[in-house]
């Protein structure tokens, strides 16, 4: 048997290393954090070859001591935290004492730090080892360059990725500390070439309008709530804008960014069902609680925490987005989607440096790691981007926002459609409520047995047919669902059920879930089960396919709530029986759907989360037919 011995400090430094520094992103997240924890009011982060070159972190922070500024490097050093009871209340970012001495294990890296009164302090380490220290310049702050990072671990090396997909994390990881500390003034620079620059006002807007463009900024809503336990700030995105990953989510709790599914869930379940199935929103979620609510010592990176009120937390998130979005009219305008402002939304700077995973399907995978010709020239790329963009705003064209739509073209349109247009036949059109979120709307035309054209005070509207009467059988079924117990039909040929042995022992496991949306099934054999009765509701002919997708659901989630399978099954039926596409309705159908759908407690989405209906106001109009431009029509329409 091998004789136990203690590890050096040199490789207990490297296996450390391991758990804290995943890649050139964790470097400049623990470093980062430390220039916060120090009261930087401005940190300059630059990068060579994704990092794995250099990566040198400027602050102007508060400083290292000359006589501490070893003891920064020794393992379990900190500034941050005292006895056992200080872990119970953390509010700083980091504090464990593992950051410094594990990048100094596998790297080259020399500090230069003063409290910009007395003389500062400098000191090279390499791969551990202490090279050189010595005296600094007075400039108040901090500034570390970490060179060769993996120098002795080459074994890490083989599992980072392409330079672009490295770039993309330390990209992500600056922009969520951004997003946490509006307050401080961030850059990013890669080869020279700057990616990112916050001001540093405290003004979260500004902070997103650089990360995700000003037309994505413009599209998103303020969110506040606040009780006894939490107080919640931040911007979410309407509906209409959306992507199809849950990396566009940041939740940030007492300035911290961190990663919790239950969390970014609680966002996604305040849209209910006003988003697409497979597209997520928008968010950045502050969140400010007591430190003694939160264990942030779970993890080595400090990114995933425990909550002591997770679900409390969840649900409150929940409600303050729901609350948010139901005062907001949900209906998309039209030019909001044309082409020139999805593409100036979809290429934002920092947008495309978010999505290099995608660049990267397409690099070689020969390439070396420490080439930077993929990077340049993708950054290239956003420069390109930059370049069209300014020359957008700098030239006129032809399709503008409604904010410049104000001249005597817009005055003659709207009095023309408030005072001398036919009075809509269920009112007043100059009687409107400007505060209801829904407008009455009057059929005016069918397209392709497909949408529905209508006009209201403030424009004309397209109706998707099929999404509208969704809309309006899901919110009667989700009422009856949970009154099926009274409401039930007998079937004349009982349908019976046949299940391989396992699936057989998880339903029988769960007949009170499938029972409470009035599927009563009975053991018929082994692994079977026979049904004699089912709810009025169920569309006739499709019974059986019905129940069997009910139990699918089941099968495939075994944590299924029943609000949430309730839920599903109005989703479901209310499809089934909805309108098709290609179906004509007549005008009295046709106005029927219509005045349902402003019954509606949510009209702007399906059930799905797709949109139910689109807005042309009458500025949108006169843009499209460049009524507006045209400098010689001064006497309205012709």
């Amino acid at each position: 048997m091998a004789q136990i011995h203690q590890l050096s400090n040199i490789l207990s430094d490297q296996i450390s290393a391991g758990e804290v520094i995943e890649r050139p992103a964790s470097v400049v997240k623990e470093l980062v954090e430390n220039s916060i924890d120090a009261g930087s009011s401005r940190i300059d982060v630059e990068i060579t070859e994704a990092g794995l070159k250099q990566i040198k972190i400027t602050d102007n922070g508060s400083g290292i001591a000359p006589d501490q500024v070893q003891l920064a490097f020794k393992r379990f050093a900190t500034s941050k935290i005292n006895n056992q009871a200080d872990l119970f209340k953390i509010h700083s970012l980091g504090f464990r004492g593992e950051a410094l001495p594990s990048i100094a294990a596998i790297s080259d890296i020399t500090m230069k730090t003063s409290d910009g009164e007395h003389e500062g302090s400098e000191i090279h380490i390499h791969g551990g080892k202490l090279v050189q220290q010595g005296p600094a310049e007075i400039r108040r702050g901090t500034t570390v360059e970490v060179n060769e990072l993996f120098f002795n671990t080459p074994n890490r090396l083989k599992y980072l990725k392409s330079t672009a997909t490295e770039l993309s994390k330390i990209t992500d990881i600056v922009n969520r500390l951004a997003l946490s500390h509006p307050e401080v003034a961030l850059s990013l620079q890669h080869n020279g070439r700057e990616l990112l620059r916050t001001s540093g006002r405290n003004n979260m807007q500004q902070v997103i309008a650089g990360i995700y463009g000003n037309p994505s900024m413009k599209k998103m809503i303020s969110v506040e709530n606040e009780n006894s336990k939490f107080k919640l700030t931040g911007y979410t995105s309407l509906p209409e804008l959306t992507r199809a990953s849950r990396k566009y989510i940041s939740v940030i709790i007492n300035g911290r960014f961190v990663k919790d599914y239950a969390l970014n869930h609680s966002i996604i379940d305040g849209y209910g069902s006003k988003l697409m199935v497979g597209r997520y929103p928008v968010s950045v979620i502050s969140v400010e609680m007591d430190p003694s609510l939160i264990d942030v010592n779970v993890h080595p990176t400090k990114q995933e925490v425990r909550l002591l009120d997770s679900r409390e937390l969840s649900d409150f998130i929940s409600k303050s987005i729901y609350a948010s979005l139901s005062q907001r009219n949900l209906i998309p305008d039209a030019l909001d989607n044309q082409s020139l402002k999805r593409g100036l939304s979809e290429h934002n700077t920092m947008e495309v440096a978010l999505n290099f995973d995608e660049l990267e399907k397409q690099t070689n995978d020969t390439e070396t790691l420490t080439s930077s010709i993929e990077i340049d020239r993708t950054v290239g790329q956003i420069s390109s981007i930059n370049a069209k963009k300014e020359k957008l705003n700098a030239e006129p064209v032809m399709i503008k926002t409604k904010s410049d739509l104000v001249n005597s073209d817009v005055e003659t349109f709207k009095n023309y459609y408030l005072n001398e247009r036919p009075k809509l036949p269920f009112g007043n059109a100059e009687q409107h409520d400007e505060t209801e979120r829904f407008p009455r709307l009057r059929f005016i035309g069918q397209v392709h047995g497909t949408y529905l054209i209508a006009e209201s005070h403030d424009g004309m509207y397209i109706v998707d047919q099929h999404a509208a009467q969704e809309r309006i059988n899901y919110e009667k079924f989700r009422k009856q669902v949970g009154e099926i117990s009274t409401d039930e039909q007998n079937l004349l040929v009982p349908i019976v059920l046949d299940y391989p042995a396992s699936d057989a022992m998880a339903i029988k496991g769960r007949f009170d879930l499938l029972e409470s949306v009035g599927i009563k099934l009975e053991p018929f054999g082994n692994n079977s089960f026979v049904i004699r009765q089912h709810p009025t509701w169920f569309e006739k002919g499709q019974e059986e396919k019905t129940i069997r997708e009910m139990i699918d659901w089941v099968l495939k989630n075994d944590k299924l709530s029943t609000a949430s399978f309730r839920e599903q099954a109005a989703i479901m039926t209310s499809c089934k029986q909805a309108i098709k596409a290609n179906h004509h309705l007549d005008h009295k159908q046709a106005q029927a759907l219509l005045d349902n759908l402003h019954k509606c407690e949510n009209p702007f989405n399906c059930p799905h989360g797709r949109p139910v209906l689109i807005h042309f106001s009458p500025s949108d109009l006169q843009t499209m037919f460049k009524r507006i431009q045209d400098p010689h029509e001064s006497d309205g329409w012709e």
